[in-house]
């Protein structure tokens, strides 16, 4: 089947069209809140008229306990995302109104949403429990979910392309390294732990996200009303990070640059960055049997080849050797191990495609 793939992000919509293993894409900021002028602007310039393809594929973070794997779009699964959408309120939120506006211009297609939590629902219980009261689980639905899912599954199985064995036998580490990071321990193809938790703001230091800091921070800003709820919700979402110690917009190659310029606060940034990383991806080797590589993936761990030799730098403990700096755009094995070191591009928009074909095939 010929699919359209639609990525909605927090500050862009990435769209593709996907036949097969070809795709071709394009990426716009949003036209504001706007979100069918985005979509008939990326629909343009990929020069494909609203019946060029047999259905819509539809990137969503939350799925939440219910949507566990691609589902065609109703009403009633439009709600439900709606629903768990204050569990992602950078993502959930613009993927459903970017499905409304898509559903309007393009009525005679159906349309599929591809969950990014859905690659982690078999996660072990250990790994889905939090260490607080039972009622928090049983009233509330508190729980770690995972995200970055779409990414993960591609990355294994490229992974295993270029190492050249099954992806059922290998043990991996996948770092999706963006403006939102996880780590991702893979087992035998299967999510095994994940540094995301019950939101994407759990884990890892991001660009403009804290990830995992002292909860008792939290309880001493609320107790001090120094922060209302949603100033600490928009602070910990959008002024943290590597934003928050580096300044600017957190922007990678804007710290670096500075930072070669003597900037302190930037380098600082940097530094934490690569050691947050580094340590979230020695806590998912916890969860392995061995390691067999570590894989690099997102904006970040595709083209930040400086960075991402840092952080490998930093895991000499877990067997791995230095990797040069040099990034060349193409998806390799940096370093022969074991373990190995690997990079790959994030090819979310052909897991979107197989997930939707896979559905709507008889």
């Amino acid at each position: 089947m010929r699919i359209l793939t639609v990525n909605a992000g927090s500050s862009s919509l990435k769209v593709s069209i996907v036949d097969g293993q070809d795709s071709t894409s394009t990426a716009l900021d949003w036209e504001g809140e706007d979100r069918a002028a985005t979509l008939l602007s990326a629909l343009a310039q990929l020069a494909v008229d609203r019946t060029g393809f047999a259905a819509v594929a539809h990137r969503v973070v939350h799925g939440g306990e219910r949507l566990t794997r691609p589902m065609l779009i109703d009403d009633g699964v439009a709600a439900e995302i709606a629903a768990v959408g204050e569990l992602a309120p950078l993502h959930n939120d613009i993927a459903l109104e970017t499905v409304m506006a898509a559903r309007t211009l393009i009525p005679n297609r159906p349309h599929v949403a591809c969950f990014d939590t859905a690659f982690h629902v078999g996660l072990p219980e250990a790994a889905i429990r939090y260490p607080v009261p039972a009622e928090w689980r049983t009233r509330w639905g508190v729980r770690r979910f995972g995200f970055h899912g779409l990414s993960v599954e591609w990355s294994v199985g490229r992974t295993a392309e270029l190492l050249g064995r099954p992806a059922g036998q290998l043990e991996l580490v996948v770092a999706h390294l963006g403006s939102g990071c996880s780590v991702t321990a893979v087992s035998g193809g299967s999510s095994v732990w994940t540094s995301m938790g019950f939101t994407p703001l759990d884990g890892l230091m991001m660009r403009t996200r804290s990830g995992a800091i002292d909860p008792g921070i939290l309880i001493h800003l609320l107790r001090r009303e120094a922060l209302s709820v949603d100033a600490l919700a928009d602070a910990l979402e959008h002024e943290s990070g590597l934003a928050g110690v580096g300044g600017g917009g957190g922007d990678v190659r804007d710290l670096e640059r500075v930072a070669a310029d003597g900037d302190r606060d930037a380098r600082l940034a940097l530094d934490m960055f690569a050691g947050h990383a580094a340590a979230g991806i020695a806590a998912a080797a916890t969860s392995l049997d061995r390691l067999d590589a570590v894989v690099f993936t997102g904006g970040i761990g595709e083209h930040a080849g400086s960075l991402r030799a840092g952080i490998v730098g930093r895991l000499g403990v877990l067997g791995l050797a230095p990797i040069e700096s040099a990034e060349n755009g193409q998806d390799r094995v940096l370093g022969a191990g074991p373990p190995a070191v690997v990079r790959v591009e994030a090819r979310e928009d052909l897991v979107m495609a197989r997930g939707a074909t896979a559905l709507l095939s008889p």
